[in-house]
């Protein structure tokens, strides 16, 4: 090689270093000052690998419009006595490892998660989750159909088994921000939306999922809030399930 074509090569070779690193700058500028909004989209990117190939407005429109039945006899033991199995793991501990990132599991334990990061799609802040008894409440695994909804909307006729599968199915499971959790306890989606705005259209559609999977219905308001939110996302697709 020539020393021309050595100056030359070495020349380039220069300048896409320096380009590499003003690049990297200015990401971790832009990092640093909050202005990339990165959970929302990894959790689009979830959803749309999971999802099918049918609207959740669509679906939505077949589901029965009733009232509210009363709570009358409701008991979460009547669905299940705690989380049940899904593969060698407790449900809990399934989701936990589903949905979080980071993750390290308790020593001499194969499915009992001790910490991890969590992306939580109600907030879209980012959550370290650490095992024990002040640290645990900080991610839930909410039923995205809260149980005593599902129970004025049509549970109170099923069987234990459909109960418990219900109870206990990664469809109607998600792990989420504690207190944001605990302030949505039972509502339906005329009473209760995520904060995130840009996660309504798939917290929508997985109850819908939920509830066309189940047979339960929803009351006259709850379409109407369904409907509101999937007018902003007409074609959103129904998760699996």
């Amino acid at each position: 090689m020539t020393r021309l074509s050595t100056e030359s090569s070495n020349f380039f070779k220069s300048k896409r270093l320096s380009s590499l690193l003003a690049f990297a700058l200015l990401l971790s500028s832009a990092l640093a000052a909050g202005t990339l909004d990165t959970a929302p989209a990894a959790h689009a990117i979830s959803d749309s690998k999971q999802a099918t190939s049918v609207t959740a407005a669509s679906v939505l429109k077949k589901l029965a419009v009733k009232g509210r039945a009363p709570k009358t006899g409701y008991s979460r033991e009547l669905f299940s006595s705690g989380w049940g199995d899904i593969g060698s793991c407790d449900a809990r501990n399934y989701i936990l490892k589903r949905d979080l990132t980071k993750l390290v599991w308790r020593q001499g334990e194969a499915c009992t998660l001790q910490s991890g990061k969590l992306l939580d799609p109600y907030t879209g802040k980012v959550i370290y989750f650490v095992r024990g008894v002040k640290t645990s409440y900080k991610v839930q695994i909410d039923h995205v159909v809260a149980v005593s909804d599902a129970w004025q909307k049509g549970a109170q006729k099923w069987n234990r088994t459909k109960r418990a599968a219900f109870y206990n199915d990664p469809l109607n499971l998600l792990a989420v921000d504690g207190p944001t959790n605990g302030a949505k306890s039972d509502s339906d989606a005329a009473s209760w939306l995520p904060p995130n705005k840009s996660y309504r259209c798939a917290y929508v559609a997985r109850q819908i999922a939920v509830k066309a999977k189940y047979g339960a219905w929803v009351t006259a308001a709850e379409k109407t809030a369904m409907s509101n939110v999937l007018s902003k996302c007409p074609n959103f697709k129904l998760p699996k399930g």
